[in-house]
């Protein structure tokens, strides 16, 4: 693979996106997924530049974290148990999966315990698919206060992620409600959120025209994982 022509690639397709929606490109930030990657292949992506990668699993992560490059930052971009909650307050500069009171308790709990404060997105099923994870955007509307009211957690916007369509331009829908929900949480807070965290490999441009200002690419950038090792294995 060539990381490097990938990357180019990438930034070249953020820019017209960017374009095409009058945004400067400096205000996305690129996730670099490293899900069954091993850690030589993000050691060399964290040559070419790349700082802050995005893992789904915290045992795989924990496997991985410590045969990397120290600089380097860390997201959790995967579903969160609560018996997680201690390693990925640990491990992760963000926790973009927040997906319910009681783990925004948990994380709350154990952030306090490390005198941490984190940084979360607040993950949104916005389609309503059965097969994933995260909150109604009614449901996030209702618990957003309390959630809001925790300490040590620092909400910072919003994560989705689409149903996957052959055809971007179907799930562009996801995207607007996403951003329109973002305002609603504005309005309720009282103060902007900086974050929309949406756009995968299939339809990241789609995400940038509407609004992301977080994407989050594994195969655009490192191609086809990897075959599961130990520091690609399941939890």
């Amino acid at each position: 693979m060539d990381i490097a022509a990938n990357l180019e690639t990438v930034r070249q397709r953020i820019a017209a996106a960017c374009a095409r929606s009058g945004r400067d490109p400096s205000v996305v930030t690129l996730v670099t997924v490293t899900k069954g990657q091993p850690a030589d292949i993000v050691c060399s992506a964290a040559q070419l530049g790349l700082s802050l990668f995005g893992e789904n699993r915290v045992q795989e992560a924990k496997a991985k974290i410590g045969l990397c490059p120290a600089r380097l930052q860390w997201h959790l971009i995967g579903h969160l148990q609560s018996n997680k909650c201690r390693d990925a307050v640990h491990f992760f500069s963000m926790i973009q999966s927040l997906d319910s009171l009681p783990l925004a308790r948990e994380i709350q709990k154990w952030a306090d315990q490390s005198a941490k404060t984190m940084p979360v997105l607040i993950e949104v099923n916005v389609a309503g698919e059965s097969s994933k994870f995260g909150y109604s955007p009614e449901k996030v509307l209702a618990d957003l206060m309390e959630i809001n009211g925790l300490p040590r957690i620092e909400i910072q916007g919003l994560m989705t992620v689409a149903p996957y369509s052959r055809q971007p331009e179907t799930v562009r829908p996801v995207f607007r409600r996403l951003r329109e929900l973002k305002k609603q949480c504005e309005d309720l807070l009282g103060a902007p959120l900086l974050h929309l965290s949406m756009g995968m490999s299939g339809d990241f441009e789609v995400a940038v025209e509407e609004g992301a200002t977080m994407i989050r690419l594994g195969s655009a950038v490192l191609g086809t994982r990897a075959p599961a090792g130990p520091a690609a294995a399941a939890p």
